[in-house]
């Protein structure tokens, strides 16, 4: 293993030192701050980051019907290197990381020897010993400790890489227009490299809205050039700059799920049943069980064998039209069957739509008959409506240009 000149103590130190130092700008946080109306920001690992620049609704408009710039640049970014990258990798993550192609992307998950989940993300296969791991939370101490006996370097490269989503109907037109020749040959899940400003851009057709889009990685050095570059091309395109806020609908229409969000993870957990395994929110396709070892297998396999398995994650359609936000679900109105995590009204879907963490059997064997208690605010007074809750499949909004390839321009 090389760790670096850190011990892993040294690093978890250097993390919470972090917590506390104020938020940092992106390298794009210089054009957000110009584009912003609203003054609507959060912190994101650390980072200022919007939740909105001027209206949230006309910003998921944009992303639906022409093309939207998100700043995922403070997603957290690993870059794992070395002879045993993919052995060590393999070891770490549920997907069998040897089907995964140079210039390739899969979704994958880990877990702790427990089978609970720790965090899930995308894996990057940038060259053959070479990847680039995006999650949501920091795990650089668990990676360093993890490597003891595999020769593979470990660091992150957060600040040191800037992110870009681009998405929408027209972002390969935005792409076409910038000058990124060839991008239309991406498939899904692919990735490139293009030449940018004297050195290179990596573009992955990826993005966490459910629709046509492209995540582009560019060194901090780089990073509003690109900008400038993709702003220019989108002119014509109505390209617009867009918060957490609307891209938080689009990957609920998508079904996707959040860490923290639609599940606790193992690390942040604080009870011990608040904690999921694989299967409980939904990523038992995930689990490669031929895999001779990974962390969590025998956990996993063992709850699936046992039926032991505690929870399920189900996507929900509500009657009305008032988003049934952490709103509880019942069976017949009476007993407690579970949480939603997350809910909006979809305007595209045209449904009232959720994500529910329930109790099994409720959602696995026990499905008719669930309603939600959701609260409404009317003339200064909360008003309680038990709403009816169907389970329905996955995802919410499926639209064809998301695969389409080549990709449309509109």
């Amino acid at each position: 293993m090389n760790a670096m000149t850190k011990s892993a103590a040294e690093v978890r130190r250097a993390a919470h030192d972090h917590i506390r130092t104020p938020r940092l700008e992106t390298p794009f946080h210089e054009r957000l701050m110009a584009l912003s109306e609203v003054n609507d920001w959060y912190n994101w690992a650390g980072y200022k980051a919007p939740h909105s620049l001027f209206d949230g609704e006309l910003e998921y408009f944009a992303l639906r019907s022409t093309a939207a710039l998100f700043d995922i640049s403070p997603m957290v970014k690993y870059r794992i290197s070395g002879p045993d990258a993919e052995r060590y990798l393999n070891r770490l993550t549920l997907r069998d990381v040897r089907k995964l192609g140079v210039n390739r992307v899969h979704y994958t998950a880990w877990c702790d020897d427990h089978g609970h989940v720790l965090d899930d993300g995308t894996l990057f296969r940038l060259a053959e010993q070479e990847f680039r791991l995006c999650c949501q939370e920091r795990h650089l101490p668990w990676l360093l400790d993890s490597a003891i006996g595999f020769t593979v370097d470990v660091h992150e490269e957060t600040e040191e890489i800037a992110g870009l989503a681009l998405q929408g109907p027209t972002s390969y037109a935005v792409l076409r227009d910038a000058g990124f020749i060839d991008a239309e040959k991406l498939k899904p899940f692919d990735i490139a490299t293009f030449p940018h400003d004297g050195g290179e851009v990596t573009i992955s057709r990826t993005g966490f809205t459910g629709d046509l889009g492209y995540e582009l990685f560019v060194p901090r050095a780089k990073a509003l050039s690109l900008w400038d570059r993709l702003w220019a091309a989108g002119e014509k395109h109505a390209v617009r700059a867009i918060g957490y806020g609307a891209l938080n609908q689009t990957r609920i229409e998508a079904g996707f799920i959040v860490a923290n969000t639609d599940f606790i993870t193992a690390e942040g957990a604080l009870r011990a049943d608040r904690v999921r395994m694989p299967d409980e929110i939904g990523l038992d396709w995930l689990v490669d069980p031929d895999k001779p070892s990974f962390n969590g297998r025998r956990a996993i396999l063992d709850a699936r064998r046992n039926q032991t398995l505690k929870h399920i994650l189900v996507d929900l359609e509500i009657e009305g039209n008032i988003p049934a936000e952490h709103a509880i679900v019942y069976h017949r109105q009476k007993r407690e069957a579970g949480l939603v995590t997350a809910a909006i009204w979809s305007p595209t879907a045209k449904r009232n739509i959720a994500i529910a963490s329930l109790e099994r059997p409720y959602g696995s064997r026990i499905t008719d008959d669930l309603w939600v208690e959701i609260y409404a605010l009317r003339e200064l007074k909360y008003q309680k409506m038990m709403k009816r809750a169907k389970i329905v499949p996955r995802p919410f909004v499926k639209l064809a240009r998301r695969t389409a390839t080549p990709p449309g321009l509109k």
